[in-house]
């Protein structure tokens, strides 16, 4: 059993899908590739319910089952890079933070600095 390489497997990222996702991507592997992924799998972390998983593939495979099209490009379970916004400055910075006391707008709060917890 030769354990291919991990940026020669068949999905990218495999090792980082969950179980459940994992099951959806495999649907597309033709036997080859699932065999792949089984042979990086027990090389590695040989966690059971993906051998499992991979295990009941190969068998639907076996039995005629036809790989399903679609594309291991899309990562669904990935979100996509942020767009990016507005840039930060010190003129759209929110002001220092403080509640005025006892409802005075203009006078900035301060912490009292002789204010102990629990003492009333």
């Amino acid at each position: 059993m030769v354990s291919p390489k991990r940026a020669e497997l068949p999905l990218p990222d495999y090792d980082h899908l969950p179980v459940a996702t994992l099951r959806h991507r495999i649907r597309s592997l033709s036997a080859d590739q699932v065999h792949q992924l089984m042979n990086y799998e027990k090389a590695h972390a040989a966690r059971f319910p993906v051998l499992e998983a991979l295990q009941h593939r190969i068998d639907q495979l076996a039995a005629g089952a036809e790989p399903s099209e679609g594309s291991q490009r899309t990562r669904p379970e990935q979100p996509p890079d942020p767009a990016g916004g507005p840039p930060v400055s010190e003129q759209t910075a929110a002001p220092p933070a403080g509640a005025p006391p006892h409802g005075v707008p203009l006078q900035s709060g301060k912490p009292k600095g002789n204010y102990q917890p629990g003492q009333g």
